[in-house]
Parts: C-alpha cells; structure tokens; sequence
C-alpha cells in the first residue's frame, strides 16, 4: 500500500457466521402445528368420553326412524281410507255393439261384493265411443277412494271424474275391447294390495 496505511491497536474484526433465519421459521411454524393438532385431539377425545357426539348421532337416528316421536294429528288433505266394495255402487253400462255385456257384466260385480244400480245402454256422450276395454266414470271426490278400488275389477280401464256429477255412485262403461272382468284371484290380490300398500322400505333401511 506503499506505507499510507497503518493497523493500529491489538483488536481485529472478528467474522460471524450468518444467522439462520429460515430455520427458525421452519421450527416456529411446525410448532404451532403441532400444538394444533394436539389440541384438535383433545377435543375428539373429551367428545368420545363424554359422548356428545354419539348422543347427536342417535337423537338424530331417533328422529329419521320416528322412534320417540309423539303422534300427530293427520294433516288436512290425508288420504282416505280404501272403501269396502259393499260400500260402493255401480251402473254397468254398455258402449258397444255386443248385446248382453251390461247384464251379465253387472252379475259378476255383484257377487264380488259390488252393489249394482243402473244396467243400461250407454248415453251418446259414450255410446259406440269407447275403443278400450272401458271407462270408470265417477265424482271428483271417488279419483282416490272408490274408482280405484273398481278399478281392480277392469285392469286397463279409463278413469275419469266429472265435478258436476252428483251422488257418489260410478258408471262402468263398457268399451269395444272388453274381454270380460280382470280374473276374480287377481281383482282380489290387486284390491287387497290397494287396501294395505307395503310401506317405503327406503325409509326404514337402516332404523
């Protein structure tokens, strides 16, 4: 340096090595998850113990099942009952060519139970109409109650209501593909299925 500077004095700097900053990051992060963890754990366990989960659990079974549920009222508009033929009266009425359908069709309901008013003709509105195997024509108030239930009787049959008809009574209106009633043995399997329906196996799977 040609001799202009001088080193005075008996101390030298001394070299540090480098802090380890990301490290420590590193420590302080994994830290914090571990006490979180830890944490989260004593809640499952303090859960298991004293059972608070498991009462949810099964209030919540409870409930889907119906179990402990108190009985209600049935709501307005409930389905009714499924009326007993015995209860029920039908006009047999014949739309097509074939004479004699009416009658012996009238016969058959009555000894299945059915009471019978009206074996006639059928009027213009049906008379040499009807392409099917028949109508079932009956009330607004019969579409769930009694035009099911002689429904039974006439597999394929046509149902309809007419608001403006009055009494409760319901027209057969036999049609040009009728063959005869649905056999006795399937009218009443069909009928008994009607009057006890299976309930939803869905819903109680896992009760």
């Amino acid at each position: 340096m040609g001799g202009q500077y001088r080193i005075t004095g008996d101390k030298y700097p001394r070299m540090r090595r480098p802090r380890r900053r990301g490290k420590l990051v590193v420590l302080t992060v994994a830290s914090v998850a571990v006490l979180g963890v830890g944490g989260w754990g004593t809640l499952q366990l303090i859960d298991v113990f004293t059972g608070g989960g498991d009462s949810a659990s099964a209030a919540g079974t409870k409930a889907a099942c119906g179990i402990g549920a108190k009985p209600s009222a049935s709501p307005a508009g409930a389905a009714e009952p499924v009326p007993r033929p015995g209860t029920i009266t039908v006009n047999v009425l014949n739309a097509t060519t074939r004479g004699g359908l009416a009658q012996k069709t009238a016969d058959e309901l009555k000894k299945r139970g059915f009471r019978i008013g009206e074996v006639a003709n059928a009027p213009a509105t049906f008379d040499k109409k009807v392409k099917g195997t028949g109508v079932l024509l009956g009330p607004a108030a019969a579409l769930d109650t009694a035009l099911p239930v002689l429904g039974t009787q006439l597999a394929g049959a046509e149902r309809r209501t007419d608001p403006a008809r009055k009494g409760a009574a319901l027209d057969l209106i036999i049609g040009d593909a009728f063959r005869g009633l649905t056999a006795k043995a399937a009218a009443d399997k069909a009928l008994t299925a009607l009057a006890n329906p299976e309930p939803a196996a869905a819903s109680k799977k896992n009760c």
